[in-house]
C-alpha cells in the first residue's frame, strides 16, 4: 500500500513533468520498484512514465543498465559511480528525458562501517543535460528508508526537470 502522502507527491511530480512535457524512467535496486509504482498509481501516467528498471541484482545493473561489472566489483553497488552510471544507463535504455537511479542499503542487514544502513545514494539524468548525485543518509527501518528514498527521488526529478 502506497502513503496518500506519496501519492499525493507522485501526483504533484507526475503535474510538474506533464507540464514541460518530460517523460521519465527509473532504474531502482534498493527501493525495487516503488518509484515507478508510485507514479504509476496515478491515472494517466503513461503520458509521462517511459519505463522502469529493477536492478536489484549486480548483474542486472551491468545486463539492463549497462553498468561496468569492474566498477561495480571495485567501488561496490552502493557508491556514487554506480548510481551516476545507472542513471545514465536509464537514459540510454529508454526514450526517456529524465531518469532517477537508487542504490543503496536499507537494512536490516547487509551494512557495513564504510556503508551504514540506510545509506542511499541517487543519479539522475536529464538527456542531452547534465548527470548529478545525492547522498543520503537515512534513519529508520527498511520500511522507512525506502519511503525516504522514493520522495528523495522525486524531490531530485522535479529537480532535473
Amino acid at each position: 500500500m502506497i502513503p496518500q502522502t506519496t501519492l499525493a507527491e507522485a501526483s504533484a511530480l507526475l503535474d510538474h513533468l506533464r507540464a514541460r512535457d518530460l517523460r521519465v524512467a527509473t532504474a531502482e535496486s534498493c527501493t525495487g520498484g516503488l518509484v515507478a509504482a508510485a507514479l504509476t498509481a496515478i491515472a494517466g501516467s503513461s503520458d509521462v512514465v517511459d519505463r522502469g528498471f529493477v536492478t536489484y541484482s549486480n548483474a542486472a545493473k551491468t545486463q539492463l543498465l549497462g553498468v561496468p561489472e569492474a566498477l561495480i566489483a571495485s567501488v561496490g553497488a552502493v557508491s556514487e559511480e554506480v548510481a551516476w552510471r545507472m542513471a545514465e544507463g536509464a537514459i540510454a535504455h529508454s526514450e526517456a528525458d529524465l531518469a532517477i537511479a537508487i542504490t543503496g542499503v536499507a537494512g536490516p542487514g547487509g551494512g557495513s562501517a564504510e556503508k551504514p544502513v540506510g545509506l542511499v545514494w541517487f543519479g539522475a539524468a536529464r538527456r542531452g543535460g547534465p548527470t548529478i548525485t545525492a547522498r543520503e543518509m537515512f534513519s529508520g527501518d527498511r520500511t522507512e528508508v525506502r519511503a525516504h528514498a522514493v520522495l528523495t527521488a522525486f524531490r531530485l526529478l522535479r529537480r532535473m526537470a
